[in-house]
């Protein structure tokens, strides 16, 4: 690793905006946004994904090895990721920095506390919780009804037991009522985080969360809490992006993490402004597959900030295609063509999609090792018929080097191609026409079943008007589905929509599909067994 002044100044940022956390992390002032607004921005990539399986497709890996890539081709390229949750990294996934030589550095500090922003995140949605429970116990001079408070706790952490909970058990500690955690990732507070534009939007937007509603039906929010103020006080220094680099010095902007199958799943808006400014090429991931990340990186991140994408990148393998066609994970080395044709189908479902917002699209395979010559052949042509150029990218194995060609086809695109980004929908439909559009035309299902709770708390939100805002759907990563083992490209289904919550701070409405909880699970044998520090002091199975 170079000194992380020494990245900064490579791309013309001066030390007075640089915060130093140690040698290798800093963060960036907000003042430099005020110093450059007269400078051209440069072009935005989304980096996205086929629907996420056991195998593993590469999407922040090959983000981190295009950005090294388009350097190397003499592009000036910053990249710019979400932070790692500690749930996932203990849990099911592992650590999210990359790895072999498209990795992001010093990984083992980005993956566990990092600059402390999930930290300050978690501090101010609890401080939050319990200025609500102690207006209660004072005399609840709001007349919040405690049996709907909606502002739950939260943790970093994947703990199913405290999905539910009971508050105020025993004499003299509050109200009884129910409520629980979620994860941070989310919190709306880390959403309104990635999207506000600047410390006075962070705090106007966590003044309008709503936190409970009154006897009378009224909604009670933070600002008549009285908690914003020392909210914003703990998120001052949250809200500076986090900058460090990748093995090949690259520049990278790790700032938010909100999940993408419950959240918006986007970095910060704030983080992707100032990269723009240095950079004249801006890469960028949304999580999960694109029916969730890219659909909410257009529709929320982009809507809401002005952003236009020049061009996205659908991240593909060969193991996950098959997996897709019905091949089993044990089985996926094997070479098998009629699988993979038959997995074919959702990767054109994506980009399908993608087209549909009018940005031009390429496809990326990420090579692994196994991977079989004629299975290669095969979706590259099979792309070259779709109309779209495919590029095989080495970046695990050969870092920058492995990745020429995808960033000679990007260069090509982002010079000759012509991006006519517009969102899906028009924020003058209703919420439940909203809902619908994402349903028939990125998910292609037949339409949507909603529980009479949940239909009541729609009609309830558009009666407060807020009927205005986008929806964010809450929704299995694994299908184009509510329903996780329906792989491929399924038609014809009905989503199920079980709940409806509003978060007006970040400015959408979440729609909780199918089982989707806000507060994972660990797995059977959590990542955290194989975690551990050597007799070196070195951090081992992280990532």
């Amino acid at each position: 690793m170079k000194p992380i002044v020494d990245i900064a100044k490579s791309f013309g940022i001066d030390e007075q905006y640089i915060e130093l956390y140690g040698k290798y992390k800093c963060k960036i002032n907000l003042k430099i946004r005020e110093d450059l607004q007269d400078r051209p921005n440069g072009k935005l990539v989304l980096v996205t994904a086929m629907n996420p399986t056991p195998a593993g497709e590469g999407k922040t890996l090959t983000t981190i090895g295009l950005s090294q890539a388009l350097n190397l081709i003499g592009i000036p390229t910053i990249a710019a990721l979400r932070e790692p949750s500690l749930g996932p990294c203990f849990g099911m996934k592992g650590g999210a920095t990359g790895s072999g030589k498209a990795e992001i550095l010093p990984a083992e500090d980005i993956n566990l506390h990092f600059t402390g922003d999930i930290h300050a995140i978690t501090a101010a949605h609890n401080l939050l919780s319990a200025m609500i429970e102690n207006h209660i116990y004072h005399g609840n001079a709001l007349q919040i009804d405690t049996q709907r408070i909606v502002w739950k706790h939260a943790m970093d952490m994947n703990d199913r037991s405290l999905r539910k909970i009971v508050c105020g058990i025993g004499d003299g500690n509050g109200s009884v009522h129910e409520s629980g955690f979620m994860i941070t990732t989310a919190s709306e507070i880390m959403a309104v985080l990635c999207l506000s534009e600047d410390l006075h939007d962070l705090r106007q937007r966590l003044g309008k969360i709503i936190v409970a509603y009154n006897m009378s039906g009224e909604a009670v929010t933070a600002e008549q809490i009285g908690a914003v103020d020392s909210m914003t006080v703990l998120l001052k220094d949250a809200i500076m992006p986090n900058m460090v680099q990748t093995a090949e010095g690259t520049p990278v902007f790790v700032h938010g993490g909100p999940f993408a199958n419950i959240a918006h799943g986007c970095s910060s808006v704030i983080g992707t402004k100032t990269a723009l400014k240095l950079a004249d090429v801006v890469v960028t991931e949304a999580g999960f597959g694109a029916d969730l990340g890219a659909e909410k990186f257009f529709d929320i991140k982009c809507r809401q900030s002005g952003l236009t994408p020049a061009a996205a990148v659908l991240v593909v393998t060969v193991k996950a295609l098959k997996y897709n066609g019905g091949v089993a994970k044990n089985e996926l080395d094997g070479s098998n063509l009629a699988a993979l044709q038959a997995g074919l189908g959702n990767m054109e479902r994506h980009i399908e999609n993608i087209r549909k917002f009018g940005v031009p699209v390429m496809v990326v395979i990420n090579h692994f090792a196994n991977d079989h010559e004629e299975e290669l052949e095969l979706l590259i042509e099979h792309c070259r018929q779709l109309g779209v150029s495919a590029a095989v990218s080495n970046v695990w194995a050969e870092g920058g080097a492995g990745g020429r060609q995808m960033a000679e086809m990007l260069r090509d695109i982002l010079e000759h191609g012509h991006s006519s980004f517009a969102p899906l929908y028009t924020l003058d439909s209703s919420l439940m026409e909203k809902i619908e559009t994402i349903v028939h035309q990125i998910y292609h299902g037949a339409g949507v079943q909603m529980t009479p709770s949940a239909r009541r708390k729609l009609e309830q939100i558009e009666g407060l008007g807020f009927g205005g805002m986008p929806v964010c759907m809450a929704k299995t990563p694994y299908s184009f589905s509510d329903q996780p083992k329906l792989l491929g490209a399924p038609e014809d289904f009905t989503v199920q929509i079980k709940d409806v919550t509003l978060s007006a701070g970040a400015g959408f409405v979440v729609v909780h599909t199918g089982n989707i909880v806000t507060m994972p699970g660990l797995p059977k044998v959590p990542a955290a067994e194989r975690i551990y520090l050597d007799e070196t002091g070195k951090v081992n199975g992280l990532i």
